[in-house]
């Protein structure tokens, strides 16, 4: 089944959800069985005149969302050839564009704003089937901005719904999440009959999903989505959440009872393709006692299903398989990111050289503007022939030119910046990807090579350099996101301490050998407040991954304070590092500044870190007033910032 083929139906669920006509479409009947022919010729040679067709009889009939359609099966038609063409080309994604945009303008002319995000969804399936992740996410994120702009309650339910089935797809619960949660608060709040209509039986299995397996949000969640069931998907959904939880619980019965309603049941792959291989995976562990029959291969698309696997087994006292799911779980993420990472350069640097001749287009009219000026002079000259009128010319050109030295200037100083830039990407990035590919090549060697040990060994430089590799490119997707104004803050309830030893898990495999890194908080006793957790702990992984980089010796602490400044939650990274001196304390926060340039990195991390939280109302500073070895960066964090929307119905957003 079509990844996105659930959205697909989902959204002409929404368009189509009474028959005002005698068709399922609320299209005149003339115009139903033109339409019916159009769609079934989209991708074959014949489509054009059927789709000509259907467009004349929707005009003849004044039939407006008929002529909506006409445009809906243009662009599904054109998805659809240029999905066997790998890859795709500027030209035709271009025109992918142009008729996503028609669509879309057509749709919200005639007040169809469902066709609006089809259109979307048509044009984010071909970017993403192509493996460019770099235009798919700006899609998201144009749609996300759409939505955020649109007052109508309809079209932002819409919007989080599609952006969930995107993330939950992606294999990417933490984005899932922020959207359901938007999705329940719109559902909670609204009078909207249409969207009350809609069950969110799915909605809840999926915030379930979001949560470790033991977590006591799960039955929650899973109690919540058994309330909100209306057909029969809901509920089969939810027998197969309570079957995963009943064998993590050890509750043998009921696990047995919903497994086999799951298993008799002949829909239950439009809930998950790898259903039944996670069953007999559960079923080796907790009845066969085996678990050398244990095998998630086919399960590497639902890397959710097989951490569920890892978590039962070592539920259930297997560690050691437990501990080597966890090691092929790491091994299909490595995977993932490696071919993502790998479509990212590739983009990236058709970007660059797009912008390289962009450059070379804009040096040429400078050179005919100057041209057209001489002449200009040369016919004043010619025809006035006083040499008042010749004065003042020679001004006029001498003050063209100096504008135009200025800009050869500044289109120069741009090339030189771009040159440097990727030059030193090019370094950056091929070094992670030269030592990926070199010991990948050793592990590829005949059996008796190296020995087990060395191979692991290899395996650790292999998935070291590829989070390297990760980390700069998130870099540098992460400013142009703050560039193009895209980046936002999504405020919820966020734990000092989790946040914390989050952001220290994230970062202890990139510690040199010999330091110590440890969280010393000011109390141990839970704190909750209203921020954006992920944000923060972006900081912290971007702090503590400059103390990793600069302290070859000696010890990185994490601290946090409640008490420092009143009202915000201090964070401090202190390290007995190389330090920075006080002159520097500002600079090092601006764009590809590194101090160090044998030190591996973009220079962005401390700039992102100064951007996040200018957009928070927070504040990151190097303390200049600390005086031994290393050095110590501060982060102060709001506990009541002004959030960008008021924080109604906030008891929908927090049932966890």
């Amino acid at each position: 089944m079509n990844r996105f083929a659930v959205i697909a139906i989902f959204l002409f669920a929404a368009a189509f959800p009474l028959a005002a006509q005698h068709n399922p479409y609320e299209i005149d009947d003339a115009c139903y069985p033109l339409f019916a022919e159009a769609d079934r010729q989209v991708g074959m040679d014949g489509f054009e005149q059927a789709n000509a067709r259907l467009l004349e009889m929707a005009i003849a009939k004044d039939d407006t969302r008929a002529q909506t359609l006409y445009y809906v099966e243009r662009l599904k038609d054109l998805t659809r050839r240029l999905r066997p063409v790998s890859p795709s080309t500027n030209a035709q994604d271009a025109q992918v564009i142009q008729y996503m945009e028609e669509l879309q303008d057509l749709a919200l002319e005639f007040g169809y704003k469902e066709f609006f995000y089809y259109a979307f969804e048509l044009a984010h399936d071909h970017f993403y089937s192509h493996e460019k992740i770099v235009r798919t996410m700006e899609l998201i994120e144009e749609m996300k901005r759409k939505a955020e702009r649109e007052k109508d309650e309809y079209v932002r339910w819409m919007a989080a719904r599609y952006l969930v089935s995107i993330y939950v797809n992606q294999n990417d619960p933490v984005s899932a999440k922020t959207h359901i949660m938007e999705a329940l608060r719109i559902y909670g709040s609204t009078s909207n009959a249409v969207i009350r209509r809609h069950p969110v039986a799915r909605l809840y299995c999926d915030l379930a999903d979001t949560y470790p397996i033991g977590h006591d949000s799960v039955s929650i969640n899973i109690q919540l989505a058994r309330e909100a069931c209306v057909v029969h998907m809901d509920s089969l959904r939810v027998q197969y959440c309570l079957a995963k939880l009943a064998a993590f619980q050890k509750d043998l019965v009921s696990y047995r009872q919903y497994r086999d309603i799951c298993l008799e049941d002949p829909r239950l792959e439009d809930v998950s393709r790898t259903a039944e291989i996670l069953f007999r995976n559960i079923d080796a562990i907790v009845f066969d006692k085996d678990p050398s029959k244990i095998d998630v291969s086919g399960m590497s698309s639902r890397l959710r299903e097989v951490k569920y696997v890892a978590n039962i087994a070592e539920k259930y006292g297997y560690k050691d398989e437990a501990f080597m799911l966890e090691k092929q779980l790491v091994a299909f993420e490595e995977s993932t990111l490696s071919r993502l990472n790998l479509s990212k350069v590739a983009e990236l640097d058709a970007r660059l050289a797009d912008l390289h001749m962009l450059g070379n287009a804009e040096r040429e009219p400078v050179k005919v503007s100057r041209t057209l000026v001489w002449i200009d002079v040369l016919v004043l000259l010619v025809l006035l022939g006083f040499l008042v009128f010749l004065y003042l010319s020679v001004r006029r050109v001498n003050r063209t030119n100096r504008h135009l030295r200025e800009i050869n200037e500044k289109v120069r100083l741009a090339d030189a910046a771009k040159t440097r830039f990727v030059q030193n990407m090019s370094h950056e990035v091929r070094t992670p990807l030269n030592a990926i590919v070199g010991f990948s090549q050793l592990l590829a060697l005949p059996d008796g090579s190296f020995s087990p040990e060395e191979k692991d060994e290899f395996a650790g430089h292999i998935i070291n350099n590829t989070k390297m590799l990760t980390m700069l490119l998130d870099d540098i997707l992460n400013v142009s996101s703050m560039d193009s104004g895209n980046y936002r803050i999504s405020y919820e309830d966020g734990e000092v301490n989790f946040i914390a030893q989050a952001a220290i898990s994230s970062t202890e495999h990139r510690l040199q050998p010999g330091v110590r890194m440890y969280y010393e908080p000011e109390s141990a006793e839970p704190y909750h407040f209203r921020t954006d957790p992920r944000r923060v702990q972006q900081v912290l992984i971007n702090l503590l991954t400059n103390s990793c980089k600069h302290t070859a010796e000696g010890e990185i602490k994490l601290s946090s304070s409640l008490t420092a400044r009143e009202g915000y939650v201090t964070y401090a990274v202190t390290d007995t590092g190389t330090g920075v001196p006080a002159s520097e304390a500002e600079k090092i926060f601006d764009r590809f500044t590194k101090l160090n340039d044998f030190v591996q990195g973009t220079g962005l991390g401390l700039s992102i870190c100064r951007d996040i939280a200018e957009r928070m109302q927070a504040r990151v500073y190097l303390d200049t007033s600390y005086q031994a070895k290393g050095a110590r960066f501060v982060f102060e964090v709001p506990v009541a910032p002004v959030e960008e929307f008021p924080a109604q119905n906030r008891n929908n957003e927090t049932k966890e």
